[in-house]
C-alpha cells in the first residue's frame, strides 16, 4: 500500500501542479456558471417569476440552488477525466518502462492511477461545492441543511467513483496528448447538455428528454439536485402539489422516461454498476498497456 499511496501522491502533485490542467478540468462546469451569471439564470427568474401560481419571491433562490447543483454534478464527471492527463502522458513518453525496471508491479500501478483520479476528482469536485456554497450563504440565499448537505456529498463521492471508472477505460484506448485534449474538449462541452444543467431537462422534446435521463450524467445530477434544491423548491411551488411535481420534473430532479420516472434507487443503482463494471474492465486495459 505504500507502493500505492507514493504513486498516487505522484499523481497528484503533478496534476495539481499544473494550474492550466486543473482550470480545462473545470471547463465544463465554468460554462455553467457563465451562461447563467450573466444571462440564462435571469431569463429562468424572470420565467418563473411570471408563471401564475409560483411564489415569486423564491425563483432566484431557486435558480440558483437548481444552477449550483448543475455545476457539482458537471464538475464531478469532468474533473476525475481531467486527473487522467497523467497516464496519457506517461503512456505517450515510454515512462512504463521506467517504472518495470523499479521494484513496482503493475497492479500498483493500476491502482495508483484510478487512486489519483479518484482523489482528485473528490476533492475539486468538494472545493466547487464548497465556493457553491459560499456564494449561496453571502447572496442571502437558502442552503441545504445537514442531513441534505451529507447526502449531496455521499452522492458526489459514488458519482466521482463511477466516472473515474468510466473516464480510465475510455482514455485507456487513447494514446497520444492530443487525443486525449480532444476528449477533454468534447467532454466538457456535452456534459452541461446530457445533466441537464445549460437547458432544464424537461425543455427537451420528449425523446432527446427520455434519452438524456437514462444516461448516468443526467442520474448524477438528478440525486445532487434533489438535495440541493428541495427547500427553494417547496417555498416556490407555494404548497402545490401538481405545482411541485410539474417543477421536478421540468428541472430535472425527477427524470421522465416515457409516462414513468427514474425512481432514486435505480439512479443510485447504476452509479453503483458503473463504478464497479468499469473498474474492472479500466483496470484490465490500464494493465495491458503497462509494458
Amino acid at each position: 500500500m505504500r507502493t500505492v499511496g507514493a504513486h498516487i501522491g505522484r499523481n497528484l502533485r503533478l496534476f495539481y501542479r499544473d494550474p492550466l490542467g486543473v482550470f480545462f478540468s473545470l471547463t465544463g462546469a465554468l460554462v455553467v456558471f457563465l451562461l447563467y451569471a450573466l444571462f440564462l439564470g435571469q431569463m429562468q427568474i424572470d420565467s418563473l417569476s411570471n408563471s401564475p401560481g409560483l411564489n415569486a419571491d423564491a425563483a432566484g433562490d431557486f435558480v440558483d440552488s437548481w444552477m449550483f447543483a448543475g455545476v457539482v454534478a458537471v464538475a464531478a464527471v469532468t474533473t476525475p477525466l481531467g486527473a487522467l492527463a497523467t497516464f496519457v502522458e506517461d503512456a505517450g513518453s515510454g515512462r512504463f518502462r521506467d517504472f518495470l525496471v523499479s521494484p513496482v508491479r503493475r497492479p500498483q500501478l493500476v491502482l495508483g492511477y484510478l487512486g489519483s483520479a479518484f482523489v482528485i476528482g473528490l476533492m475539486t469536485t468538494l472545493v466547487v461545492l464548497g465556493v457553491a456554497l459560499g456564494y449561496l450563504a453571502l447572496t442571502g440565499r437558502g442552503l441545504p441543511d445537514a442531513g441534505q448537505l451529507a447526502r449531496i456529498v455521499g452522492w458526489t463521492v459514488v458519482s466521482v467513483a463511477a466516472y473515474t471508472a468510466l473516464w480510465a477505460f475510455v482514455v485507456s484506448f487513447l494514446k497520444t496528448s492530443g487525443a486525449f485534449s480532444g476528449l477533454s474538449t468534447l467532454v466538457g462541452t456535452l456534459t452541461g447538455f446530457v445533466a441537464g444543467a445549460y437547458i432544464p431537462v424537461g425543455a427537451f422534446p420528449d425523446a432527446v428528454r427520455d434519452a438524456v435521463a437514462v444516461l448516468p450524467f443526467a442520474q448524477s445530477a438528478m440525486l445532487v439536485r434533489r438535495e440541493f434544491a428541495a427547500e427553494p423548491l417547496d417555498r416556490l411551488a407555494a404548497g402545490s402539489a401538481e405545482a411541485t411535481e410539474q417543477l421536478s420534473r421540468t428541472y430535472g430532479m425527477e427524470l421522465q422516461v416515457a409516462d414513468g420516472v427514474v425512481p432514486v434507487w435505480v439512479a443510485a443503482v447504476v452509479l453503483v454498476v458503473v463504478t464497479v463494471a468499469f473498474t474492472a474492465l479500466a483496470a484490465a486495459r490500464i494493465r495491458s498497456r503497462i509494458r
